[in-house]
């Protein structure tokens, strides 16, 4: 009898056992459910409150921020923008990767080590229209969200590209700035050229295909003195030598104006080196303010133009990281960017007609540009 009750005993411990086991395998299955569905949560929001009310970052996606060339001040200063947004906005980081000089094998091994490395997106500014093509596409079919910004590739090797501006809008604006300098553009004899990276830029071209349109247009009485332009491929010590070859074959010109931030300065070095100033040559551009400002106190120019190429940094690296996350589009829908606003995803053709069109590749423009003097130049800081 009392074997039979040691046993009975022995039985009800082993199933109160199993049930206790079986539980915690009901529950363990839960929890994964629960961690399954905040990942989930993980990938489309940036931050999440913690149990004590402060916040906490997501797991980070890497973003590759890839400029034309690095030690330039307009991408450096566009990286600093990109930087300070993702720590605010919080979920990715920005992994800067440049190279000081400009060249499509430099920006291809680039991007090919962030596919290596493991990024979740890039963001790139091109130095060829579509010498990054082939290593753009092999990044997307890697899985990595591929964004452009400043200079595109081909619409069908990126998802989308952060434009500074329509070539209408900034051919006409470089043309302006330039006339703005001159006694009287409509006066005779008015001649001018343009100085800038390489033809095979995207951006810069057409803004100078633009321009020359908006010329023959309103300004029919200037006449361009190097109709194949010259170019410095974005290297500072060229962009003077090529300045003041220039200003030696062409000593009386009125104007040169310098789509590239890397000729603008070199151009303005080049004027003061051979002793000229405002008054005897308009030169103007796209430069960042603070590799203009002394330039324009020694009175060597009067005004140049860009736009804010830290929120330009900031939109491109935000898209990528958005896009890494799992969001999709379409062309005319609208992205919400965090304190920076909502914006619409435009169609390819409105940087080029020609241009490649898809619902899943477009164009994102940034709100504005701004024209830099002696009054304004120290408002900015970039």
């Amino acid at each position: 009898m009392k074997k039979r009750l040691l046993s009975v005993l022995i039985c009800v411990a082993m199933a109160a056992t199993l049930l206790s086991a079986c539980g915690k395998k009901e529950s363990g299955k839960e929890t994964s459910k629960q961690e399954t569905g905040t990942q989930a949560n993980k990938e489309t929001n940036t931050e999440k409150q913690s149990d004590a009310g402060n916040e906490t970052k997501s797991d980070d996606i890497v973003v590759t921020f890839v400029p034309k060339l690095s030690g330039n001040a307009f991408f450096e200063s566009a990286n600093v923008g990109a930087q300070k947004f993702a720590e605010k906005v919080g979920g990715y980081t920005v992994k800067y990767d440049g190279n000081p000089e400009a060249s499509v094998a430099n920006q291809v091994a680039i991007v090919n080590n962030a596919i290596s490395q493991g990024s979740n997106a890039i963001c790139v500014s091109s130095v060829d229209a579509s010498g990054l093509d082939a290593a753009m596409k092999k990044a997307k079919e890697a899985g990595l969200a591929v964004v452009t910004w400043d200079s595109d590739v081909s619409g069908d090797a990126r998802s989308l590209m952060v434009s500074q501006g329509t070539p209408e809008q900034l051919g006409q604006m470089l043309v302006d700035m330039a006339a703005e300098g001159m006694e009287d553009p409509n006066a005779e004899g008015v001649t001018y050229c343009w100085h800038y990276s390489q033809a095979t830029v995207a951006d810069q071209n057409s803004w100078q295909v633009a321009g020359e349109a908006y010329i023959k247009e309103k300004y029919p009485n200037w006449t361009n003195v190097a109709p194949d332009n010259y170019y410095s491929e974005q290297d500072a010590e060229k962009a003077i030598s090529v300045g003041e070859a220039i200003l030696t074959a062409h000593p009386d010109i009125t104007a040169i104006i310098c789509n590239d931030s890397t000729a603008l300065p070199g151009q303005a070095q080049a004027a003061q080196n051979l002793g000229l100033t405002s008054k005897d040559v308009v030169i103007t551009g796209f430069a960042a303010p603070n590799s203009m400002k002394d330039y324009c106190r020694a009175g060597i120019l009067e005004r140049w133009g860009l736009w804010d190429c830290q929120i330009q940094g900031a939109m491109g690296t935000y898209l990528g990281y958005w896009l890494a996350a799992g969001n999709t589009f379409k062309v005319g829908d609208k992205i919400d960017i965090p304190e920076i606003g909502t914006v619409e995803v435009m169609p390819n053709t409105v940087l080029n007609p020609n241009a490649y069109t898809a619902d899943d590749s477009g164009v994102v423009l940034l709100p504005e540009r701004t024209v830099f003097d002696i009054n304004n130049m120290d408002n900015y800081d970039f």
